[in-house]
């Protein structure tokens, strides 16, 4: 029959610093369930609480940094493609470009908190051309606050947790097929909601060409810009004609949209 409490022991440290690598690179898998159990070992003197913060801190770090990278060598596109990854990619998006230009690069130490922004933050970092220095100082602190709620939460309540090992570890090896069916309906979950809300999205959408067209027919609609200030300095093409507002600007500037043409608005 499998420990699985001695096998979390003697891996947990390795597992702790991969598990954190994959979610901060941007898959859906979650760290902060393993860091949780990575802290109430640790309480009960079976992992080095120096040595899990370091793997977590120094994991984070890692990814951060290659987000950043890619983010100041390919900027707008590379922000593209975080977009892809993000559950939903509009709204969510806007909110944390919106975070961003509030806080700056203080923003990475709350980062980690915000679903999805932990990939969004050192996106932009890097391709708003933030001192890399800067980046590393605020990203590290960031990534060791982080690590430290999640392991600090375990460690608190380590006793609870024992009790759940303690029935995992009677399960045997069906507490594997258990954990790993959970995780892969979580995995599954996410990528339903993406689905089902880019299917929803592609209803309210228009095509380059049948844009074109509208725009050349007798009664055009009016283009409305709701990029955010950071987005434009990333990519300042606009369409030709098209009124910016910001999307946080709609309600106070309303009457200023004609109401008997047709609005369509375009973001990042």
């Amino acid at each position: 029959m499998i420990d699985l409490g001695e096998q979390l022991a003697k891996h947990g440290l390795a597992f702790a610093f991969s598990n954190v690598l994959v979610e901060q690179a941007g898959l859906p898998v979650p760290a902060v369930p393993v860091l949780v159990v990575g802290g109430a070992l640790a309480a009960d003197g079976k992992l080095p609480p120096w040595a899990l913060l370091g793997a977590a801190t120094g994991a984070a770090v890692i990814a951060d940094s290659l987000w950043y990278t890619l983010g100041r060598w390919q900027g707008a596109r590379m922000l593209k493609t975080v977009c892809k990854i993000a559950v939903s990619p509009d709204s969510c998006v806007r909110r944390m470009e919106g975070l961003y230009e509030r806080f700056g690069l203080r923003s990475l130490l709350f980062c980690k908190f915000v679903p999805g922004f932990s990939t969004m933050a050192p996106t932009l970092a890097g391709a708003l051309r933030a001192p890399r220095w800067r980046f590393q100082i605020f990203d590290a602190l960031g990534a060791a606050l982080w690590a430290v709620s999640a392991i600090g939460t375990g460690a608190l309540f380590h006793s609870a947790l024992d009790r759940v090992l303690a029935v995992l570890d009677g399960m045997g090896s069906l507490a594997l097929v258990v954990l790993g069916a959970a995780l892969a309906a979580y995995v599954a979950w996410r990528f339903v909601q993406r689905w089902r809300f880019l299917r929803e999205l592609r209803m309210a959408r228009i095509s380059v060409a049948d844009l074109t067209a509208r725009l050349a027919g007798a009664e055009p609609p009016l283009i409305v810009d709701v990029r955010t200030p950071g987005a434009i300095r990333l990519d300042s093409r606009r369409i030709p004609g098209a009124m910016h507002l910001g999307f946080d600007e709609i309600e106070q500037r309303m009457a200023e949209l004609p109401r008997a043409r047709e609005l369509i608005l375009y973001c990042t």
